[in-house]
């Protein structure tokens, strides 16, 4: 492998970071980790800002390129290693099924959770791009039936980006998801799969 093909990888245990981490083990490819301390303002660095102005982990670089967003890494290396299966390809019409929940967990659960969390005060269901936490619920309904997965019987990256956002949210109390038989037993099957049970035990 050239020095250009290295996958290395700007992570902390303690932070999304571990959703990507999670992706690399379902990989099985080699990746170089390159831990960002966030105690000690890491991420505030003039290094770090050169890779990500956001002064957030996670971020990769691979092939010359720089990637951040934890939704966005997930779907580039599913793309970068096809031979694992976990994308669909650009003419299966189930990569629609695909972006659509894996930009669904960036752009729709993830502001939902941290406002429903944060306790923040109700805003009109046309005004948030989220509609309202009930609206989120049920959505996830939708997108497992028939289940296992997302795609059906096909385990994907969309799964492991939305399974370990969903992991997150129950860990954190997200009301209505724990409680959710079918939130709840499609999280069980995430946290059994081997990659994540290695990505636990490297924290």
């Amino acid at each position: 492998m050239s020095n250009n093909d290295e996958l290395i990888f700007y992570h902390n245990p303690r932070s999304r970071a571990q959703m990507v981490h999670f992706m690399l083990e379902e990989l099985g490819v080699p990746y170089r980790i390159e831990v960002v301390d966030l105690q000690s303002g890491g991420t505030r660095s003039p290094e770090y800002l050169a890779i990500n102005p956001m002064g957030k982990v996670p971020a990769i670089v691979h092939r010359g390129v720089t990637v951040t967003e934890t939704g966005a890494i997930i779907a580039y290396l599913a793309d970068a290693f096809p031979a694992a299966g976990l994308a669909p390809a650009l003419d299966d019409p189930a990569r629609g099924i695909w972006l659509r929940w894996i930009l669904f967990g960036a752009g729709v659960f993830e502001p939902a959770l941290l406002h429903t969390l944060m306790k923040q005060p109700e805003v009109p269901r046309a005004s948030a791009g989220f509609g309202s936490w009930e609206d989120v619920l049920h959505a996830f309904d939708a997108m497992l039936t028939p289940g296992p997965w997302i795609l059906g019987d096909r385990y994907s990256a969309a799964d492991v980006y939305v399974g370990a956002q969903l992991s997150w949210g129950i860990n954190f109390g997200a009301p209505g998801l724990a409680d959710n038989a079918r939130i709840a037993d499609y999280v069980e099957r995430v946290k059994a799969r081997p990659a994540y049970q290695r990505t636990l035990s490297a924290a």
